[in-house]
């Protein structure tokens, strides 16, 4: 009897490091999954974050771009301003000179 106590102890003891070591590398992938996880995240935190960068500076060189074609298009409508008050003062002063004469 006491032999059978023996062995069923040992067995006992023996299915409780089994269900130990199983229960740690359980535990084990577990954790592994968790950081594969967590690294995936911070990874498309970093890619999302990136693209926003280059998303921002895109649109800043397009907005330059833009001001400096409206720049360019004032400067442009001013010199035609500037041109079109000239010939309106040259054609009322050649006016004013043929009123006089007459």
């Amino acid at each position: 009897m006491r032999k059978l106590m023996i062995a069923t102890l040992a067995a006992t003891a023996f299915s409780l490091t089994a269900c130990s070591e199983s229960a740690k590398e359980e535990t084990g992938e577990a954790a592994e999954a968790v950081a594969d996880d967590a690294a995936a995240g911070a990874e498309a935190a970093g890619d999302a974050m990136a693209e926003g960068a280059e998303a921002a500076a895109a649109a800043a060189g397009n907005a330059a771009a833009e001001a400096k074609d409206a720049a360019a298009d004032a400067g442009t409508a001013a010199k035609e301003g500037a041109a079109n008050a000239m010939d309106a003062a040259g054609d009322a002063a050649k006016e004013a000179a043929a009123e006089i004469k007459q």
